[in-house]
C-alpha cells in the first residue's frame, strides 16, 4: 500500500490571530521555516503552501498535492471526495495547520472559513470522515490537538455500530443509506495532547512539529544547538547549521551521512520498542507513514522537552528515553564538531564511525551471546549498512551468522525487512559477496520459500544459475545455490520454465557426480522438482538422458542421495502429458531401474520408492487394474501347491510330523476363508482355525466361493479404512506366492513391466518399515479398487484365458490379487532384479511364448489387453476413455495426492538449522558431552571389575542371582554389555528386565507378521546410545530405540536384511543323528520347519552388519550407508545356523546346517573368499564362535554335543571335547574361558575349555526346587561371569559366580 494523495489544508488567515490564544510577545512565528510577516499576507500564505509541498516531496515525490489555503468547508468537502475518488483503495494524506483558526471543539469540530473570511466555521471530523474515507492518514498540526483524535475514534466506533445495525437489521432507515466508510486503517498524528497548547519559544518554528515530521534534520541540528551540551563543541552557531555542506540523500556528504545514521537509529528504536505487527504496519508498507513515524519519534523527543506531547494513533510506547538517541547526539556531535574547518579551510570530511561500531556492537550480540537471549538490538542498522559499499562484506557476514542461528532469526531479519535489500544485492557483479549471499539466500528460503515468485521476477535466479555453472565455486556453496534453485522451481510455473532457459538441467547434470553429497542430493531433487508436471522441463531430459545418468545415483553410498534420485525418476515418469510410444519405453525403462531398489537397506529410499511407482501406476491405470483383474481371475481357479509335495522326500521332513505344513497350509485356507470375512474379524477368524491335515483346503475350496457382487456394497472407497486388501492378505499371499509356478499362472505376460511392477508394490506393502507398506498398502488398494469398480459382471465374456464367473466380491478379491505376488520365482530372466541376486539390468526379450490370445468378437475383458501376444514388449495398454467416465468422482488421483514423503522438506530443514554452531557433542560443557563421559567411565569400569573377576578363575556358575516369569517363551536372550538389562524376545516381542533389581522395565511388540518369529539380537553401539536390532525368520531386521526406559520404543528403521529366505533343508549325514537334530528342532519351537531363521553377527568398529540364515549367501549390510556391501556364497546346500566375525582379520565363520564351519575372507571377490571348510561335525552346528583375539581360535559346537576347537591356518581340529547330547542352545563367553550347554533334557552345564564341568544346573533355587524347563535359549554376558537362560517353561533365570568373586 502507497499514499498517493496528499491534502494540505492551511488555515493561517496571515495578520489575524485567533480570539482563544493569547500569544507571547516575542512569539515563535515561522511556518515551513518562512516568516509571514515578512511579505504581503497573500503571498506569505502562498509561500507557506508552496513549501509545505517541497517538504513533503522530499519524502513522497510520486504523491498528487494538492494544497487548500485558508478554505472553506465546501472546498475542503470538494478537495476530499476528488483525492479519494482518484486513490481508489490506496492511502490519502490529510495534513491541517490551524495556527491561524480557534482551537478544536469538544464536540469534534475543526475551524475553517466563510467566503468572506468573516466567521470562523466549524467542520466536523465526522464529515472530515466521511469525505477521506480509508485508508488515510491525519496530520494535525494546532493546539489541544488531542480532542480531534478523541473525537476521531469515538465517531469511527459510532460508524462501526451503524454499520452492524444496518447488517442485523435490513429495514433499518440506516440501512437505506450508503454505508459509511469503516476507519480501522486510519493514522493519526496530532501535534499535542487534548489540553495542551503548542511552545510559543521564538527560537522554535510556530509549527514545530510540522517541521520535525517534514524536516527532521535541520530541527534536529537546531534543536541540538540550543541544549547546553552544544557548548561543548565550539565555534557552531544556528547561522552555520545552515551552511552544512551536502545533499539528504547523497550518504557520502555530511548532510546526506545524517540523514542516513537518523534514519538508521529511528528506525533501529522503532523495532526494539513496538510490537512486530505494528512495526510491519507503520515502518514497512508505506513509504510516506514509515518516514512520518520515524519523524514522529524525534517530535517526541523535541517536543517533550518544551511540554508537549505528540499523539499517535495506533498510539506508541514512549521512546524518547531510548538509549540509541546517545547514538544519535554523538553522531552529531563528531558532525557538528568538524563544520568550523571544513567551511572555513576546506579540510575533508571525516566520515562517522557510527555504522563500524554498531557492527561491532552486533559481532559482540554474536559471539558473546548465551544461547536464549533477546534480539541484538542492531538488526536495523545492519540493514542500512547494506546500502554502504564500505562495510557492505562485513555487514553480509555477520547477517549470515546471524541467520545461521535458526529459523528464529531469520523470522527476525524478515520481520526487520531484509528482503528487498538483499533482492537488490542480487544484482551486484562482485564475486566476493557471492558465497555471502548464497548463503543468506538458502537461509531465508529454507524458512519462507513463497520468495520464488519475487526472486523471479527480479531475475534474481540467475544470479544463482551462475554461481552453480561456476566450478571455481566450492562444494558448500554450489549446494545451497541448487537449493535456492529447487525452492524456486517448487510448484512454480513461471520459475521452472525461467530455470528451463537458464539452462538449469544441463548444468545440474554436469554435477551429478560430485564428490560432495549434499550437492549431489539436492542437484537430484532439483531436477526431480524441475520436470515435476512441467512437459517441457521432461522433454529436454530425455534429450539429455537425464534419467540414465541419475541411474549411476539409484547405487549412491549415502542413502539420502539414493532418495533423492529416487524421487528424481519419480516425478520424471509421473508427468500426466499425453503419451508416445517413446515415453512409455522411457517410463518402462525407469521403472524396471526403479524396481532393482525394493530391498534397499534404507526406509527412506523405499517410501521414495513406492511414491515413485505410484506414478507409474496413476499415469498407466488401465494397465494396472488389467494386471489385478488378471491376478484375481487366475488366482480364483488355481490351490496353492503345498511345497511337501513338490520337493524330494529327502530334502523335506516327512510329511506328517513336520510342522512346516500347517503354517503353509493356514496360510492356503486363509486365503479363501478371507472371501466370507471382513478385515475386521480377520484374525479372529484365523485363531479359531485349528487346521488338521486332511481338513485343510477341502472346506473352502475355491470353487465353494460366492461369486455374485453383492458383496461389493459392503466396500465403500479406499477412504474407508476398511482396505480392500488387509496387510494380512497381502504378505500371507506374498509368502505362498513365492513357492508356486507363477509362470503359469498369470494372464498377463509374465514379463510385462506392469506385472513386475505390480509384484514390486506387494513385496512392498509386507515391508518391515509401517511407513513404507501403508504407502504400498494404499496405491494396491487403490488400484483394486478401481478394478472392481471398473469391471462390471456381465463384462466379462467367455473367451480364451478368461474364466466365466464374474469377479469375486471386493472383500474377498485382494486376497487373489496377492496370491500372486511376492518375489519372482528365481529362473526367470528379467525378474532377475528382484531376487537377492546382484542385481543386473532386466533383459529385455520377448515374452515366454503362449498360445496368443484371441478374444470372441462379442467383446473384450474391460482391462485386459487387447493386442496380440507378439507386440512390441513396451507397448501401450488400450485406451479406456470409455471407462473413465463411469469412475467415482473425484477419484483419479486417489493414489498420486495422498502419496507424498516430505523428502524435500525434511532435506530443506538442514538449511534452516545451524550450520556454523559447534555441534552439541563436541561441545565440552554440554548435557550431551558429559552422558557421553559418564557412560564411557561406566564401561571402563565395567570392563576392570570384570577383567579382575575373569583372571583369577571361575570355578563355579550356579549361583542364581535374577528369576522371573516372561510374557512369553524366551527363545533369544542378550546381555546389554555395560548396563543391568537383558532383553529376551519370544516370538514376537521383547521383554527387557533389570536384572539387578529384578524389575521388568518394558515389553514391547516387534511388529514382525503372526507366523514369523525372532530368531536374533544384538545390541548396536552398546558402549554409547544403544540401539536394539532384532532379525526376524522372514529376513527382516528391524532397529529400536528408547527401549527399556519408560518411552515409548521408537522404530529406527527397518529393512529386509535377506530378500529370500528359503524353506530350509537339513543335511543328513546320518540317519540317527538326522532324527535327533530334528527331534530338538521341533522341541524348539513347533511354529518353525525347524530352520536357523535367521541369524546375524554385528562389528561395533566398522559398523557393518553379517546376515545369513536359511539362504545361500552371507550378506554384509553397511549399516552407516544402509545399503548390502557385499554377498558371500556359501557354497553349501543347507542353511547357516551361526555367525562370528573379526574385523582385525577380516575373517568371517559360518556355522552350517550339515554340520560344516566355513571361513570366509571377506577381503577376496566371491569364488575365492571361502578360504577353509571343516567337516568334522556330523550335524547341525549350534554355534560357531571366532576369538576376537589375533591369534584366536574358531570353537563349534553341533547338537550332537561334540565342541572342537580349529586353529584358522590348519586343516583339521586341535582339540574335540564331548559336551551333552539333544543341545538346544549354547554360548561361549568371550572373557572367561567358559562354554555353557542347555539340553532338551531340562538341564544345564558349564563347562572350561579342558572341557571339565563346573556347573550342573537342573532345579531352580527357592521354589521348592522345581525342576527347570527344557532351555530354548542361552547367553553370557559378553563381560561379567554371568549366564542367562530361557526355558521353555516361561522361565528367564540368571546365573552367576559365586558370591565371593564378584
Amino acid at each position: 500500500m502507497k499514499t498517493v494523495s496528499v491534502a494540505l489544508v492551511l488555515c493561517l488567515n496571515v495578520g489575524v490571530d485567533p480570539p482563544d490564544v493569547v500569544k507571547t510577545s516575542p512569539c515563535a512565528r515561522l511556518e515551513c521555516w518562512i516568516d509571514p510577516l515578512s511579505m504581503s499576507p497573500q503571498k506569505a500564505l502562498e509561500t507557506i503552501g508552496a513549501n509545505l509541498q517541497k517538504q513533503y516531496e522530499n519524502w513522497q515525490p510520486r504523491a498528487r498535492y494538492k494544497q487548500s489555503l485558508d478554505p472553506t468547508v465546501d472546498e475542503v468537502k470538494k478537495l476530499c471526495t476528488s483525492l479519494r475518488r482518484n486513490a481508489k483503495e490506496e492511502r490519502v494524506l490529510f495534513h491541517y495547520n490551524g495556527h491561524g483558526v480557534p482551537r478544536p471543539t469538544v464536540n469534534g469540530e475543526i475551524w475553517v472559513f466563510n467566503k468572506n473570511y468573516t466567521q470562523y466555521i466549524p467542520l466536523s471530523i465526522y464529515d472530515l470522515q466521511t469525505w477521506m474515507g480509508s485508508p488515510s492518514i491525519f496530520v494535525y498540526d494546532c493546539s489541544n490537538a488531542g480532542i480531534i483524535v478523541k473525537s476521531f475514534k469515538q465517531f469511527a466506533l459510532q460508524r462501526e455500530q451503524e454499520l452492524e445495525v444496518a447488517a442485523i437489521n435490513p429495514s433499518h432507515p440506516l440501512a437505506q443509506m450508503p454505508l459509511p466508510p469503516s476507519m480501522k486503517n486510519c493514522i493519526q498524528l496530532a501535534a499535542c495532547e487534548a489540553n495542551e497548547l503548542l511552545p510559543m519559544n521564538p527560537d522554535l518554528p510556530a509549527d514545530l512539529f510540522t517541521s520535525c515530521l517534514t524536516t527532521p534534520i535541520k530541527i534536529a541540528l537546531r534543536w541540538f544547538c540550543m541544549q547546553k551540551s552544544a557548548k561543548l563543541v565550539p565555534g557552531v552557531t544556528l547561522d552555520l547549521i545552515e551552511k552544512i555542506p551536502g545533499r539528504l540523500n547523497d550518504r557520502r556528504t555530511p548532510l546526506g551521512e545524517l540523514n542516513w545514521i537518523f534514519t538508521a537509529i529511528t528506525d533501529t528504536i522503532a523495532w526494539n520498542v513496538l510490537p512486530r505487527d505494528l512495526f510491519q504496519k507503520l515502518f514497512r508498507q508505506d513509504l510516506l507513514v514509515a518516514s512520518l513515524f520515524r519523524n514522529f519519534l524525534l517530535a517526541e523527543r523535541i517536543m517533550r522537552s518544551y511540554n508537549c506531547t505528540p499523539v499517535s494513533s495506533p498510539r506508541l510506547p514512549p521512546t524518547y528515553m531510548h538509549a540509541m538517541w546517545q547514538a544519535w547526539d554523538l553522531a552529531v556531535d563528531i558532525c557538528l564538531s568538524q563544520l568550523p574547518t571544513i567551511i572555513e579551510e576546506g579540510t575533508a570530511f571525516r566520515h562517522s564511525p557510527f555504522f563500524a561500531e554498531q557492527l561491532t556492537a552486533f559481532q559482540v550480540w554474536l559471539t558473546m551471546g548465551v544461547e536464549n537471549r533477546n534480539p541484538p538490538e542492531q538488526l536495523p542498522i545492519v540493514l542500512q549498512v547494506l546500502l554502504s559499499q564500505v562495510h557492505r562484506l562485513r555487514a553480509l557476514d555477520l547477517l549470515g551468522r546471524f541467520l545461521d542461528l535458526g529459523p528464529w532469526a531469520v523470522s527476525l531479519a524478515l520481520s526487520v525487512g531484509i528482503f528487498p535489500y538483499v533482492l537488490k544485492l542480487l544484482q551486484s557483479s562482485a564475486r566476493e559477496l557471492r558465497p555471502l549471499l548464497v548463503f543468506i539466500w538458502a537461509k531465508i528460503l529454507a524458512v519462507d520459500s513463497s520468495c520464488q515468485a519475487d526472486l523471479v521476477k527480479d531475475n534474481g535466479h540467475k544470479y544463482f544459475l551462475s554461481v552453480l555453472a561456476d566450478s571455481y565455486m566450492p562444494a558448500e556453496h554450489r549446494t545451497m545455490a541448487v537449493f535456492i534453485l529447487a525452492v524456486i522451481v517448487n510448484n512454480y510455473n513461471t520459475g521452472q520454465e525461467a530455470c528451463l532457459q537458464g539452462n538449469l538441467i544441463a548444468n545440474c547434470l554436469e554435477q551429478l557426480s560430485d564428490p560432495h553429497p549434499l550437492l549431489r542430493q539436492w542437484v537430484a531433487i532439483c531436477l526431480g522438482r524441475i520436470w515435476q508436471n512441467f512437459e517441457p522441463a521432461r522433454w529436454c531430459g530425455v534429450r539429455d538422458s537425464a534419467h540414465e545418468k541419475l541411474y549411476t545415483l539409484l547405487s549412491d553410498p549415502i542413502p539420502e542421495v539414493r532418495c533423492a534420485a529416487v524421487f528424481a525418476l519419480g516425478t520424471f515418469v509421473g508427468n500426466s502429458a499425453e503419451r508416445t510410444d517413446h515415453s512409455t519405453t522411457i517410463d518402462h525403462n525407469v521403472a524396471m531401474m526403479l524396481a532393482q531398489l525394493i530391498n534397499d537397506g534404507s526406509p527412506v529410499v523405499r517410501k521414495e520408492l513406492v511414491v515413485a511407482l505410484s506414478h507409474l501406476v496413476v499415469q498407466y491405470e488401465s494397465n494396472f487394474c488389467t494386471v489385478a483383474l488378471q491376478f484375481i481371475e487366475e488366482e480364483k481357479n488355481y490351490a496353492v501347491p503345498s511345497p511337501a509335495n513338490a520337493a524330494e522326500p529327502g530334502n523335506m521332513t516327512p510329511v506328517r510330523d513336520s510342522p512346516a505344513i500347517p503354517r503353509l497350509r493356514s496360510v492356503n485356507s486363509y486365503t479363501n476363508i478371507r472371501a466370507v470375512t471382513t478385515a475386521r474379524n480377520l484374525n479372529k477368524s484365523l485363531q479359531n482355525l485349528n487346521l488338521n491335515e486332511e481338513g485343510g483346503p477341502a472346506a473352502f475350496s475355491p470353487g465353494n466361493l460366492s461369486t455374485s457382487s453383492s458383496a461389493s456394497s459392503t466396500l465403500g472407497s479406499p477412504d474407508n479404512d476398511e482396505y480392500i486388501l488387509s496387510f494380512e492378505t497381502i504378505d500371507k499371499m506374498r509368502r505362498v506366492s513365492s513357492y508356486s509356478s507363477l509362470n503359469s499362472l498369470i494372464g498377463v505376460s509374465f514379463n510385462s513391466v506392469y506385472t513386475q511392477i505390480w509384484r514390486v508394490l506387494l513385496h512392498l506393502a509386507a515391508d518391515p518399515f509401517p511407513e513404507v507398506s501403508d504407502l504400498a498398502m494404499k496405491v494396491l488398494n487403490s488400484i483394486a479398487y478401481k478394478a472392481t469398480m471398473n469391471a462390471r459382471p456381465q463384462r466379462i465374456l467367455d473367451s480364451g484365458s478368461l474364466t466365466q464367473s464374474a469377479p469375486a466380491s471386493p472383500t474377498s478379491k485382494g486376497t487373489h490379487i496377492h496370491q500372486a505376488g511376492g518375489s519372482p520365482p528365481m529362473p526367470s530372466t528379467s525378474s532377475s532384479s528382484l531376487t537377492n541376486e546382484v542385481p543386473k539390468p532386466p533383459t529385455r526379450e520377448q515374452p515366454a511364448t503362449r498360445p496368443p490370445y484371441t478374444p470372441t468378437l462379442g467383446g473384450q475383458a474391460p482391462h485386459s489387453h487387447q493386442f496380440p501376444r507378439t507386440r512390441k514388449m513396451f507397448d501401450k495398454g488400450p485406451e479406456q476413455a470409455a471407462e473413465d467416465g463411469e469412475e467415482p468422482g473425484g477419484h483419479r488421483n486417489y493414489v498420486s495426492l495422498a502419496l507424498q514423503t516430505g523428502l524435500c522438506d525434511w532435506s530443506a530443514k538442514y538449511f534452516a538449522q545451524p550450520v556454523m554452531k559447534i555441534p552439541e557433542e563436541h561441545d565440552l560443557e554440554s548435557q550431551v558431552r558429559m552422558e557421553r563421559q559418564w557412560r564411557f567411565l561406566r564401561n571402563a569400569r565395567v570392563r576392570r571389575q570384570s577383567r579382575v573377576i575373569t583372571q583369577r578363575g571361575i570355578s563355579r556358575l550356579d549361583d542364581q542371582i535374577f528369576i522371573n516369569r516372561n510374557p512369553g517363551v524366551p527363545s533369544v536372550v542378550k546381555f546389554h554389555p555395560f548396563n543391568t538389562c537383558i532383553a529376551v524376545a519370544d516370538k514376537d516381542s521383547i521383554c527387557f528386565w533389570d536384572w539387578e533389581k529384578g524389575e521388568r522395565l518394558d515389553y514391547f511388540y516387534n511388529g514382525n507378521p503372526r507366523y514369523t518369529r525372532i530368531t536374533a539380537m544384538e545390541y548396536l553401539n552398546g558402549h554409547d546410545c544403544s540401539l536394539l536390532l532384532t532379525a526376524t525368520d522372514d529376513g527382516a531386521l528391524r532397529v529400536w530405540k528408547n527401549f527399556a526406559d519408560q518411552k515409548n520404543p521408537e522404530m529406527v528403521t527397518a529393512w529386509q536384511g535377506l530378500s529370500d529366505m528359503l524353506p530350509t533343508t537339513r543335511g543328513q549325514p546320518s540317519s540317527s543323528t538326522h532324527s535327533l537334530a530334528r527331534r530338538v528342532s521341533i522341541y524348539l519351537d513347533r511354529s518353525k520347519q525347524g530352520g536357523a531363521g535367521m541369524v546375524v553377527d554385528w562389528e561395533q568398529e566398522t559398523g557393518l552388519l553379517m546376515t545369513s540364515g536359511d539362504v545361500r549367501v552371507i550378506r554384509i549390510w553397511d549399516t552407516d550407508r544402509e545399503m548390502k556391501v557385499q554377498d558371500i556364497p556359501t557354497g553349501a546346500d543347507s542353511c547357516v545356523t551361526s555367525l562370528s566375525c573379526d574385523s582385525q582379520r577380516s575373517l568371517i565363520v559360518a556355522g552350517l546346517g550339515d554340520g560344516s564351519v566355513r571361513v570366509f575372507d571377506r577381503r577376496m571377490g566371491p569364488s575365492e573368499c571361502r578360504v577353509m571348510t571343516y567337516r568334522e561335525h556330523g550335524a547341525w552346528v549350534v554355534k560357531a564362535h571366532l576369538q576376537k583375539e589375533t591369534d584366536g581360535n574358531i570353537i563349534s559346537v553341533s547338537v550332537n554335543g561334540d565342541v572342537r576347537f580349529f586353529e584358522p591356518r590348519t586343516p583339521d581340529s586341535i582339540n574335540v571335547l564331548q559336551t551333552v547330547k539333544g543341545l538346544t542352545a549354547l554360548d561361549i563367553h568371550p572373557q572367561a574361558n567358559l562354554f555353557a550347554c542347555g539340553s532338551m533334557n531340562q538341564f544345564i552345564a558349564v563347562y572350561n575349555t579342558n572341557g571339565d564341568v563346573i556347573s550342573n544346573i537342573k532345579y531352580y533355587d527357592g521354589f521348592m526346587g522345581q525342576r527347570i524347563g527344557a532351555i530354548s535359549c542361552l547367553a553370557f554376558h559378553p563381560y561379567w561371569p554371568h549366564l542367562a537362560v530361557g526355558s521353555n517353561d516361561y522361565y528367564m533365570s540368571i546365573y552367576s559366580a559365586e558370591k565371593r568373586l564378584r
